[in-house]
This record gives C-alpha cells, sequence and structure tokens, in this order.
C-alpha cells in the first residue's frame, strides 16, 4: 500500500490501550492507517525519521482564546515579566505612544495589579501618552482601564458622566469620577469606541496565535467566546474571520469555537409548531468539520478571582465584604439556558466563585429535567472554587469541569490571598475531580496564562505558585494523568474523542515529538521540555529539525 507519510523510528505514547506504544506510523488522508507491523512494507509520498525522539498525541487545549492570544502578541505587553513595575507601565506606554500617530489607539495587554501593585489610572495615561486614546486590558481579560482620551472617544466628555452598567463596575474618586478601571460588562462603555474589530486585523491575530500555538505541538484548540464583541469576541462576523484564516492558511490548529450565549436569539416558530432559539439557519453546536467547527455556546456568568469579582459564597479573605457578584440575571440565565439545551447545544458556563458554580448546576439541573435529553456534556469553564458538594453534583450531572493548570503558578499566589490558605485547598481542583469519575480536559485560558500545554502539565503535575508555594497540593496529577487530560480529555470535552486524543487506527494523525519523554523525566523538569515538530492531520506545520526526510 502506497501511504501520504510514513513517521518512522518514534517512540510513541499513544493513550490507546491496545497499543500503548509504537515506533512507526503510516497515515493516508490525514488519519493513521496502522503502526508497526500494520504498516511494514508500505511506502509512501514522506517518509520522516524521527531519529528516537518520543512522540505524543497532538496536545488540544479545551479553552484558549486564540484570537486574543494572536492579538496581544501584536499589542504591546504588560506582563509583569516586561513591565515589572506601575512605573515602568506608564514608561512602556510613553515609549509606544511617541511612536504612534497623534490620533492612534494605544493597546497593551496583561498587567496584573497584584503584581505591580495597583491598577493604572486615567490621569498618569493621559500624560503617558499624551491625548492619545488608551485602552489597557487586564491580565484577567475581566477588567480594563482606559484614559480621558479613551472615554472621550467613547462618547464621554466628562469621566464624571459615566453611568453605572448591570453586571459591571466602574470605579470611581470620591467625586464620583471613572478613574479609569472598568470590570466585567462596564468595559463595554469604552471598547465600543473600537470595536468590532477590522476582519484583516482579526485574521491577522489568528495567524500570530497559530503560529505560536503549533511551536508549542498544539493541534486542536477550543476559541471559547466570540461574535460579542461588548463581552467575549472582535465582532459579529467573527466566524468568517476564522474561515478566511483556513482558506488563507494562516489557521492550521483545528480549532473549535463558541458563540457566545448573548448573539443566540429567539426565531420563534420555525415549521410544525417547534421554536429555535439559536443563531440563523438552525446552526447549533456540531456544525463544520474537524478543521473548524462550531462548539458549545459560551456564557461568563460572573468574573475574576485574581479581580475579586467572581461570585463567592463568602467574602474573599482581604475583602471580606466583597462577594463577586454575576453579570446577568439568574432568571435570563437558568431562562437561556435552558432554551439552548432544549435546542441542542452544548453549554460553556464560565463560573469561577462558587456561588456561580451552583447557579450553574441549577440551570444546567432545571433544563435537563424540563428537555431531558442523552450525553448533553456541558461544561464549567474554570469551575475554580468548589467544595466536594459541588465535585460530587458536578459528576453526578454529567457536565464537564474546565480548569486551568498553568494559574497555578502563573496567578496562584494572588489566588492564595484572595481566598486565604484554607479555602484555596479548594481552587482548581483536579484529582478530586477525577477520583469522583470527571473527565478533566486541559487547558490554558491563554493568553489569561501562557498557552503552552506542557508548562500547563508542569504545574498540574506540581502544583507549586511563582513564589514556591504550594497550591492545593493535594490536587496534583501525575504526568501520564495531565497528559491524558490534555489529548483525550480535551477531546471529550468537544465531542471529539471517536477521533482525537490518542494515536490508532481511524484517529486524526495529530502529534507532538518532544524533546524528553514527558512519562518519565523528573517531574520537577517538564517546563524545560520543548517540541521538536509539530503534525495536523500527516502534515508537518512546525519542524525545529527532529525530522529528517
Amino acid at each position: 500500500m502506497h501511504l501520504d507519510a510514513l513517521f518512522t523510528n518514534g517512540r510513541f505514547t499513544t493513550l490507546d490501550a491496545d497499543r500503548p506504544t509504537a515506533h512507526t506510523l503510516g497515515v493516508f488522508g490525514g488519519r493513521i492507517v496502522g503502526l508497526d507491523e500494520e504498516v511494514a512494507g508500505c511506502t509512501a509520498d514522506q517518509v520522516h525519521d524521527l531519529r528516537g525522539a518520543p512522540v505524543v498525541p497532538g496536545f488540544n487545549d479545551a479553552h484558549q482564546h486564540l484570537s486574543m492570544r494572536g492579538r496581544r502578541l501584536l499589542e504591546l505587553d504588560l506582563h509583569a515579566r516586561t513591565v515589572p513595575t506601575l512605573d515602568a507601565l506608564y514608561a512602556a506606554v510613553r515609549e509606544r505612544a511617541a511612536r504612534l500617530g497623534p490620533d492612534e489607539w494605544l493597546f497593551g495587554a496583561g498587567y496584573d495589579q497584584n503584581k505591580i501593585g495597583a491598577h493604572p489610572t486615567a490621569e498618569a495615561l493621559d500624560e503617558a501618552a499624551q491625548g492619545r486614546p488608551v485602552w489597557l486590558e487586564h491580565v484577567s481579560c475581566h477588567m480594563g482601564v482606559g484614559n480621558t482620551a479613551a472615554f472621550t472617544r467613547a462618547g464621554f466628555t466628562d469621566r464624571l458622566g459615566v453611568p453605572d452598567i448591570d453586571g459591571g463596575h466602574v470605579e470611581r474618586d470620591p467625586a464620583g469620577r471613572a478613574v479609569g478601571l472598568l470590570q466585567e460588562t462596564a468595559q463595554h462603555l469604552v471598547t465600543r469606541a473600537f470595536r468590532p474589530s477590522p476582519l484583516d486585523s482579526v485574521v491577522a491575530a489568528i495567524k500570530a496565535g497559530n503560529d505560536q500555538g503549533v511551536s508549542e505541538g498544539i493541534t486542536s484548540l477550543t476559541e471559547p467566546g466570540i461574535a460579542a464583541a461588548e463581552h467575549v469576541g472582535h465582532g459579529p462576523a467573527d466566524l468568517h474571520a476564522f474561515h478566511r484564516a483556513v482558506q488563507e492558511g494562516a489557521l492550521s490548529i483545528r480549532t473549535t469555537v463558541m458563540p457566545y450565549m448573548t448573539v443566540l436569539h429567539d426565531m420563534g416558530e420555525v415549521g410544525g409548531g417547534d421554536t429555535w432559539f439559536g443563531l440563523d439557519l438552525g446552526l447549533r453546536s456540531g456544525f463544520g468539520d474537524d478543521r473548524l467547527k462550531i462548539g458549545a455556546t459560551k456564557i461568563a456568568t460572573d468574573g475574576s478571582l485574581i479581580g475579586r469579582s467572581a461570585h463567592m459564597c463568602c467574602g474573599y479573605q482581604d475583602e471580606p465584604d466583597n462577594v463577586g457578584f454575576l453579570q446577568f440575571d439568574e432568571q435570563w440565565l437558568r431562562h437561556t439556558i435552558t432554551e439552548a439545551h432544549r435546542c441542542g447545544w452544548q453549554i460553556a458556563a464560565h463560573a469561577i466563585g462558587d456561588a456561580a458554580i451552583d447557579v450553574v448546576l441549577d440551570a444546567f439541573e432545571a433544563a435537563q429535567a424540563a428537555h431531558p435529553r442523552r450525553d448533553a456534556r456541558h461544561r464549567i469553564e474554570h469551575f475554580a472554587v468548589a467544595s466536594d458538594k459541588q465535585v460530587r453534583r458536578l459528576v453526578d450531572n454529567g457536565v464537564v469541569p474546565v480548569p486551568q493548570g498553568r494559574f497555578v503558578s502563573e496567578i496562584g499566589d494572588g489566588m492564595i490571598t484572595a481566598l486565604g490558605p484554607e479555602r484555596a485547598e479548594l481552587c482548581y481542583r483536579m484529582r478530586s475531580l477525577l477520583d469522583a469519575g470527571a473527565v478533566l480536559p486541559g487547558s490554558s485560558d491563554a493568553p489569561v496564562a501562557h498557552g503552552s500545554p506542557l508548562l500547563g502539565i508542569h504545574d498540574m503535575v506540581n502544583r507549586r505558585t511563582a513564589g514556591g508555594a504550594p497550591l492545593a497540593p493535594a490536587e496534583a496529577l501525575t504526568p501520564e494523568q495531565a497528559l491524558y487530560a490534555y489529548t483525550v480529555g480535551s477531546a471529550y470535552a468537544e465531542h471529539a474523542d471517536d477521533r482525537k486524543g490518542r494515536l490508532a487506527r481511524g484517529m486524526l494523525a495529530d502529534f507532538a515529538v518532544l524533546s524528553d519523554d514527558l512519562l518519565t523525566v523528573d517531574p520537577q523538569r517538564i517546563d524545560t521540555l520543548t517540541v521538536g515538530a509539530t503534525v495536523i492531520g500527516g502534515t508537518v506545520v512546525h519542524d525545529t529539525g527532529a525530522l529528517s526526510a
């Protein structure tokens, strides 16, 4: 038999119980046709010698904002590793502004007030930007800061006239003037001045995110929220931008996109007495192909843990009177989730605080009781602070939890400060979820945290913050459990475990070539591993010289 490609002399970890390891893999039509003796004697258009390198199934990030990650790669980088102090942030803004035209927007992202001491202010940004409008996005994406020119562009000539908004918060000085910081839905008061984003810029951001992702061994991902520029996404034509990126070769990573729930709508009667809630033409979860498809519909019910806007059962350790808040009315959430469920949507609800988690689980249970469905696989994105009872309830309802391993090191110190040491033991649980019977995916929430799966796996195994503190160490996974999450678990979360996640006959030929064996290296060295090559559908999309033909 003549194949499209043969990959020989590798050390394949397949995650297939019937054949856990292999040395040779054959590809035809983008799928695996056989391993080892099954492809013995076959010829191929391309033969790649892996030279003994370890290989794992391609990484699948179940929650990565690819387009936002790419956009941030093109904007001013305000992460603490680049600007470690508030003064350094203002200096970076001043330097960037000097290279812009007098009316150009200055965009930056990634700052964390927990690391630099405070949020930037509109007045200080006015001075640094010399009249140019500025929007700086917090690392969490749940808040941002605008300067006076930005508020003016949005129609507010006096920051005293900026209104309050449901589901959000406007930080004010004693006189009632907006100081610059806008949380949650209040961000739209400024972002509406520059969104929807031009399609060419969205495609460029997708390409930048894709190029970074394939260098990290990512072969599939889920983009958690498109099309609702007032919440998450770039504009109403986001799906078109992703489609264009595929057509133009800018997007090679297999991508599942989540339309934001606010873009779904009631279409009324569609025939025979049936009514439809969703997207026009009856589009819903599952439409598309293995390159680009519509997945769950996303809704953010609460906010950020390090931003103190996640909805909690009781006050934060350092803000005891603050329990965060819901972004939407609870009755609206329940009704909308029920309607989406009725019409066949998979639902992915962002819920970080334990109070928000109960709201979501209540809604899922009500939807299922009203309209029973098999294997809906609804999801809770983050599932950040959860009791044993909530873990059990999630599993009993067949809900998929989607926590982020990389948060442990990058924002773990801030989470411990927000929660206190006792409640921090319930933070971003993983081992408890597996022990209870949940299927656990792997994800990063990039660009909130670094998108590298190897870094995420490192933190899932080691559970140490940047400051060296253990964060819920009892929730640590073994390297094999973490790898399984980032492959099979993530495929399960998107209803794709029948074709992704394992290296076996009939599965998509997606894999990553590593510098060392992830399962045998010292666990504390996992973050030093690198990706030598990435293969999607049998096509090499990234290679640092790991392959020889």
